[in-house]
């Protein structure tokens, strides 16, 4: 088996801790992904910072297929993702962890398939869209260590850069909504259409627009984002361990 971490805002990070570190440049038909292999936690893991070693690709202009295909072809057997996300309820405090279970897709132009092109026609189920045995496994793995978490949260993915607006985040929690980001969609399509399971454990790192009393900055975000990176890995690593993913 082989793990691959997928992570956004500091993820970037993380990647100096590996052992034995390799960047890896991978072409597919979708253009370059680059990868960060090496040792972690004493099994073999592959880390993929969405926005870049340079975290400078923006939400809308990330390269999903290439990423998602690069992962594949790379050996990968499973999916651990990490999100930053808005929250669009009172009870998802800043610095809550919510562990995904479903989604709404208001993306604008993303490529969010492989089929077509001459690829074969492929319509994909999501009725579960995160993995049902991942997400066990990173339930357990919170049990056991002591850290509190939404068990379940629908993630609404927009478009990006912008932040949303007080009306949007309205209709979004008509909808259903409980938190919001901008990298989880087509990401977790993709991977499910190729058959690598994935899983994604969001960290509240804001209030959404309207709600939380002040203008919204990414300083915000990656501020909170950062400070719990630490425990959001060792979580990550805890489940793999306990799945035998490492």
């Amino acid at each position: 088996m082989t793990l691959a971490i997928i992570g956004g805002t500091g993820l970037e990070k993380a990647a100096g801790s590996l052992d034995k570190r390799q960047d890896e440049t991978v072409r597919t038909p979708y253009g370059e992904a680059a990868l960060v292999r090496g040792r972690w936690g004493g099994g073999e893991i592959i880390f993929l910072a969405r926005h870049g070693l340079n975290h400078d690709i923006p939400p809308h202009l990330i390269n999903y297929r290439a990423n998602i295909r690069a992962l594949k072809g790379a050996g990968v057997t499973h999916i651990l993702a990490a999100a930053a996300v808005g929250s669009l309820k009172n009870e998802i405090s800043p610095g809550d962890f919510v562990l995904l279970d479903d989604f709404i897709d208001f993306t604008k132009t993303r490529a969010s398939t492989f089929s077509g092109e001459g690829a074969l026609l492929k319509h994909t189920d999501e009725t579960e869209p995160y993995d049902g045995t991942l997400r066990r496994l990173l339930l357990t793995a919170a049990t056991e260590k002591g850290i509190e978490l939404h068990r379940n949260g629908t993630y609404v993915c927009t478009e990006g850069p912008r932040f949303e607006t007080p009306a949007e985040i309205r209709m979004f929690r008509t909808l259903g909504g409980d938190v919001v980001g901008m990298t989880g969609v087509p990401e977790v399509v993709l991977a499910n259409e190729l058959e690598i399971p994935y899983a994604s454990m969001a960290v509240a790192t804001n209030y959404a627009a309207g709600m939380a009393g002040h203008d919204l900055t990414y300083k915000e975000c990656a501020d909170v984002m950062e400070k719990w990176l630490a425990t959001l890995l060792d979580l990550f690593l805890k489940a793999a361990a306990t799945g035998k993913l490492l």
